[in-house]
C-alpha cells in the first residue's frame, strides 16, 4: 500500500506541474487533443467495447441493479455520441484568457478580471465510464489537469478510455502529466486522495448519495456536489392536456435511469380526472409503475391495465432511477410548491401550464438548479444546454450550479493597469 500511496503522490505532483503549463497552452493545441480523442473513440471502438464487456459481465454477475448496469454499458451508438460531444467541446470558445468587467477607477487605474483555470481537478466517480471522457475533455479545454479515479465496477472501461485520452493528448503536444488515472481500486487510496489539498484545487464526485456524502464529509479541498435528482413535474389546472402527457411521458420514460428523469408527478385536482387516465395509459404501455396517493388511486383504479401501487411516505423525495413514479393530486399551486420544497433535491423541477402568473411564480419560488416551464426535465444536461459535455450537475450554489461546462471549471484573477499610481 505504501508504494501505491507514493505512486498517487507522484501522480499528484505531475498533475500540479502540468497544470502550470496548461494555464497558458494555446487553444490550437488543446483543440488538436480533443480532435484526436474524438477520432480515437471511433478508431479504437473494438478495444473499448471489449473492455466494457468485461466490466458489464462482472457487474451483472455481482447482482448490480438495472439502473447502474445501464449507466455502465457502452455500445457503438454511445461511443459515436461521445465522439460528437468531444467535437462539440472543441468547437466552443476557449474560456481561458477572457478579459471581462474592465473599468477605469477615479484614480485612473484600469481594473478588470481575466479568466484562468482552477488548476488540478480530482474526479471520483462510479459506474459511468463515459465520465472519463467528459471530464478529461472539459478539463483539457479549460486548461486544467485532472486526476481520475473511476469505480471498481468500471475499471477496465475507464482504464481503456483514460489511456486513449493520455495518448491522444500527448500526440497533440499537451504537457505530460495532464491526465492522471488511478487504476488501483483500493478504497484506502481514495481516503488519501481526499487529503491531497496541496495538489487538488477542486474535487468532483459522480455517483450515488453514499459516495457523495462520504466525499463531502471527508475531503480537505473544496467539493462540487450534485447528481442526486429528485425531479418533480407539476401539471397545473390550466395545462394543455396533450402537451402535459407528452412532457411527463418523456421525462419518465426517455431514459429512466438518470438523475434528470421524473420521479414525482404532481397534478392539480381540477385537471386530474381528465389528465391522469391519459397519462396512465401511455405510461402503462411503457411499463411504468405508478405509486399513487389515495386521490390518484381513486381516479385510476377502475382500469386493470394500469400498474398501480398505493404510495407510502417513502415514495416522496425518492430518486427511483427506474420505470417507477410517485403520483400525487394537489389542490393548488401553493401545495405543489410546498411539496417540492419539502421533497426536492434542488436538481430539476418543471411546471406545465398555460397560466403566465403560475409559470412566473414557479420560476421565482422553486429553489432548484434548473426550473422548467412546459418542457421535460430530461434537458438538464451539458450537451443539451450547448456546453458540449459536463463534468457533473451541481445542486449546490457555490461556486457553480446546474450542468458544469468549460466556464464552470475556471476562476478569474483581477488585473490592474496603472501609470504610476500610489495609495495615499
Amino acid at each position: 500500500m505504501k508504494s501505491s500511496i507514493e505512486e498517487l503522490e507522484a501522480k499528484g505532483r505531475a498533475a500540479k506541474a502540468a497544470s502550470r503549463k496548461l494555464a497558458y497552452l494555446s487553444t490550437e493545441v488543446k483543440n488538436k487533443a480533443l480532435h484526436n480523442i474524438a477520432a480515437d473513440l471511433l478508431a479504437r471502438k473494438d478495444e473499448i467495447l471489449t473492455a466494457n464487456e468485461i466490466d458489464y459481465r462482472e457487474a451483472q454477475a455481482s447482482g448490480m441493479n438495472e439502473a447502474m448496469l445501464d449507466r455502465l454499458l457502452l455500445n457503438s451508438e454511445r461511443l459515436e455520441a461521445m465522439s460528437k460531444d468531444v467535437l462539440a467541446v472543441a468547437a466552443l470558445p476557449d474560456p481561458v484568457g477572457e478579459v471581462f468587467d474592465m473599468r477605469t477607477l477615479p484614480n485612473g487605474l484600469l481594473l478588470g478580471k481575466k479568466r484562468v483555470p482552477l488548476g488540478v481537478i480530482g474526479a471520483i466517480y462510479e459506474s459511468r465510464p463515459n465520465v472519463t471522457i467528459d471530464i478529461s475533455v472539459l478539463c483539457l479545454k479549460s486548461g486544467n489537469a485532472v486526476i481520475l479515479r473511476g469505480g471498481r465496477e468500471a475499471v477496465h472501461s475507464s482504464s481503456a478510455l483514460a489511456g486513449l485520452v493520455q495518448e491522444a493528448a500527448k500526440r497533440a503536444g499537451v504537457p505530460e502529466g495532464t491526465v492522471q488515472v488511478i487504476e488501483n481500486t483500493d478504497r484506502a487510496l481514495v481516503n488519501h486522495l481526499l487529503k491531497m489539498n496541496s495538489v487538488i484545487d477542486l474535487l468532483i464526485p459522480r455517483g450515488g448519495a453514499e459516495l457523495i456524502k462520504f466525499i463531502s464529509e471527508n475531503a480537505s479541498m473544496p467539493v462540487l456536489t450534485g447528481g442526486i435528482g429528485v425531479c418533480h413535474t407539476y401539471i397545473d389546472k390550466t395545462a394543455d392536456v396533450a402537451r402535459a402527457v407528452a412532457i411527463a411521458f418523456n421525462a419518465k420514460v426517455q431514459r429512466p435511469t438518470v438523475c434528470n428523469a421524473l420521479d414525482t408527478l404532481l397534478v392539480h385536482a381540477d385537471i386530474a380526472r381528465s389528465y391522469l387516465p391519459l397519462l396512465a395509459a401511455a405510461w402503462a404501455r411503457a411499463g411504468v409503475e405508478m405509486h399513487c396517493d389515495e386521490r390518484a388511486l381513486s381516479i385510476l383504479k377502475s382500469s386493470p391495465s394500469f400498474r398501480l401501487v398505493p404510495a407510502t411516505d417513502e415514495d416522496w423525495g425518492k430518486e427511483f432511477l427506474s420505470l417507477v413514479a410517485g403520483v400525487k393530486v394537489v389542490d393548488s399551486l401553493d401545495e405543489a410548491l410546498e411539496h417540492i420544497e419539502r421533497h426536492g433535491s434542488g436538481h430539476s423541477e418543471a411546471i406545465v401550464t398555460e397560466d403566465y402568473t403560475a409559470a412566473t411564480r414557479f420560476l421565482n419560488e422553486v429553489d432548484a438548479a434548473c426550473v422548467y416551464v412546459n418542457a421535460s426535465t430530461r434537458f438538464t444536461d451539458g450537451g443539451q444546454f450547448g456546453l458540449g459535455a459536463e463534468v457533473g450537475i451541481s445542486t449546490q450554489k457555490m461556486h457553480a450550479r446546474g450542468p458544469l461546462g468549460l466556464k464552470e471549471l475556471t476562476s478569474y484573477k483581477w488585473i490592474i493597469f496603472g501609470n504610476g499610481q500610489i495609495r495615499p
